[in-house]
């Protein structure tokens, strides 16, 4: 067996990690015994539940199972363990950089509003990288389900808080349901504030949600962006513009977008040149973290490891990290690559 080194010590940005998505399961365990929630049986099996999301009742089934995992979250103490055990788990994984994308107006209600849940979440995210040593900041996603004027009521609110935190603005949940350009004033206000724009595109649906993201919402990043792979213009476009397509693959296979693993399009992407940035999505729910993504890269498409060292770069330099964080994230993967196999 070929001797290749550990990918959890590789030096890498992790840019596409949903909030209530990014828990430990025993921490939901624990939080919905402390509530007295009684969870789907999907989600106290101890494995991944069986999703399938590429018809409505599968998504339907999917956000279920989300919602419910995030009725357990009621209280701030509550919101820093999250955000604490999710730095821990990206430390352990090799991250130098986290960007944790959340739609605070969905834990608004327990938290006495926008504002106050906005800022329980910024203050957690502050105290979890002092403790962990792990650079994080914020990406505040609206849910493309809600109204436009929604998000760019948002949208504002994240510009307002730009200097606590927030480096971008997302568009979330179920891309098959509302056009993008409905949200483009929303993200003109957001860009407009210096925040990076991050919708989602091209997982569900194909390559022409990812144009939709490029056009009428100025795209700097893609969330997913996966179906590009069927466009050969649309990748020389993504290459061309660096527009880094922020991939997870195990998310891809259990939500059904692709059958198998190696079915995931990496190394076309790679191979076209588009930027990608590999994410864990929802660890709670797809089982996986960080790491394993480049394992999946290793093991199912022959990444070697010059070429994790590139995708950890590519993540790297996509993020909103200063400049100097930036450095010394490339100087560590230059070390990895530099250093000995196992």
């Amino acid at each position: 067996m070929e001797r290749v080194r550990d990918v959890s010590e590789l030096p890498k940005a992790h840019l596409h990690l949903h909030f209530t998505g990014s828990m430990r399961s025993t921490t939901l365990l624990e939080l919905a015994d402390k509530y007295g929630v009684r969870l789907p049986d999907a989600l106290t099996s101890g494995e991944p539940p069986k999703l399938r999301a590429t018809d409505e009742r599968g998504w339907f089934r999917f956000q279920r199972l989300y919602d419910a995992a995030r009725s357990c979250l009621r209280e701030p103490e509550d919101i820093r363990r999250l955000v604490r055990e999710a730095a821990e788990e990206d430390v352990k994984d090799g991250s130098g950089w986290l960007e944790i994308q959340v739609d605070p107006t969905s834990y608004a209600p327990r938290l006495g509003g926008l504002i106050p849940a906005l800022e329980v979440i910024l203050d957690a995210v502050d105290s979890a990288s002092r403790e962990t040593g792990l650079g994080m900041r914020v990406l505040v996603a609206a849910n493309r389900m809600k109204h436009p004027l929604d998000a760019r009521t948002l949208a504002r609110l994240a510009v307002r808080y730009a200097d606590r935190g927030i480096v971008g603005f997302g568009l979330s949940n179920d891309e098959r349901r509302g056009m993008a350009r409905d949200f483009d004033r929303a993200f003109e206000i957001a860009r407009e504030g210096g925040l990076l724009a991050a919708p989602h595109g091209g997982e569900l649906t194909g390559p022409a949600s990812v144009r939709d993201c490029l056009d009428d919402l100025h795209a700097s990043r893609i969330g997913h962006g996966v179906r590009a792979a069927e466009d050969p213009r649309l990748m020389k476009r993504l290459a061309d513009r660096g527009v880094t397509c922020e991939v997870c693959p195990a998310s891809n296979v259990a939500l059904g977008v692709y059958e198998k693993p190696e079915d995931v399009p990496l190394r076309t992407l790679f191979e076209a040149g588009v930027p990608m940035a590999l994410g864990a999505d929802d660890p709670l729910l797809f089982g996986s973290r960080l790491a394993a993504q480049y394992e999946i890269a290793r093991r199912h498409h022959d990444f070697t490891d010059p070429e994790l060292a590139e995708l950890a770069r590519q993540s790297i330099r996509a993020s909103a990290a200063p400049e100097d964080v930036r450095e010394k994230l490339l100087t560590g993967v230059d070390e990895w690559l530099s250093g000995p196999v196992v």
